[in-house]
């Protein structure tokens, strides 16, 4: 809705594909939705020649969503060498930036490497929209805790837009719950619980990737003949496995395993006590 109001362009770019939530907070904030290349079927990986090409195409003034870490729903992100390129050619075309970042610390264990395209736009001159979620790497996912930050050329003008989103919010949620919020707050300004909470971030990345292992592991050693390298390498909470959507009904309804139909599993769903059966489940739609 701020963007609607205020930006001088109504057009947004959502890489294909994008959070499928995505689509309908936009559209039905009044803007017009475009995409740009993304993630590569064939090869399971990031099209970052295409991305280039798209991304040097788009109109100036424009907004461009980027996933901060952990893409949802490929697990695909660029290398910092690759943001670096991104970050210069955004800057090229004169597109607003805005990152959604809901994963921080579920892609690498590194709450710091992963943030690292936002601190990289920031230090590149861009005055980015940026969209945090605390849901996942607080445990707050009920609370649905985050924070909404702009970059603003000076104080005045902060000043000016904090004051136009107080405006749009009271009439859509007025104040948000404050449980959640005072959780996060202790644990980002108490020294003690901060360094426990990295820790704790890092157990759960550390358990996501495991489990990414033991997944492949298990399909060779069910006998795949396919290559499922993409497994290992995307990263966060979701896997793009691959599969279509035949695959994804037999999985349900053969071995009552669920999934979305485009074939992304949570992998955060994923146990040593479970994964050996998701292998075989696998194999056996796939083989």
């Amino acid at each position: 809705m701020f963007l609607n109001k205020f930006h001088s362009s109504k057009t947004l770019y959502l890489p294909s594909p994008s959070w499928g939530n995505h689509t309908p907070i936009f559209r039905d904030s009044g803007l017009e939705l475009k995409s740009y290349s993304y993630y590569k079927k064939d090869t399971k990986s990031l099209d970052f020649e295409n991305m280039m090409s798209d991304i040097g195409n788009i109109e100036e003034g424009a907004t461009i969503l980027l996933h901060a870490c952990a893409h949802n729903p490929t697990g695909v992100d660029p290398s910092h060498e690759q943001w670096d390129e991104i970050s210069q050619a955004i800057k090229k075309r004169n597109l607003l930036v805005f990152i959604d970042m809901a994963y921080q610390g579920f892609a690498s264990g590194s709450v710091e490497n992963d943030a690292y395209a936002v601190r990289k736009f920031i230090d590149d001159g861009h005055k980015i929209l940026l969209s945090q979620s605390f849901a996942k790497n607080m445990g707050v996912y009920g609370q649905r805790c985050g924070a909404f930050s702009i970059v603003a050329e000076d104080a005045e003008t902060a000043a000016a837009v904090e004051s136009q989103l107080k405006i749009i919010i009271r009439p859509l949620y007025s104040s948000p719950a404050l449980n959640a919020a005072r959780l996060v707050t202790a644990v980002l300004n108490d020294p003690e619980l901060h360094k426990q909470w990295l820790v704790d971030v890092k157990g759960m990345a550390d358990r996501i990737i495991s489990m990414r292992e033991a997944l492949k592991a298990g399909l060779v050693r069910e006998g795949s003949v396919h290559n499922w390298d993409h497994i290992t390498n995307q990263i966060g909470m979701f896997c793009f496995t691959g599969m279509n959507p035949q695959q994804v009904e037999r999985l349900i309804n053969e071995f009552s395993v669920y999934l979305t139909k485009d074939g992304r599993i949570s992998i955060a769903g994923v146990s040593s006590r479970n994964v050996d059966y998701l292998a075989n489940a696998m194999h056996q739609v796939t083989k």
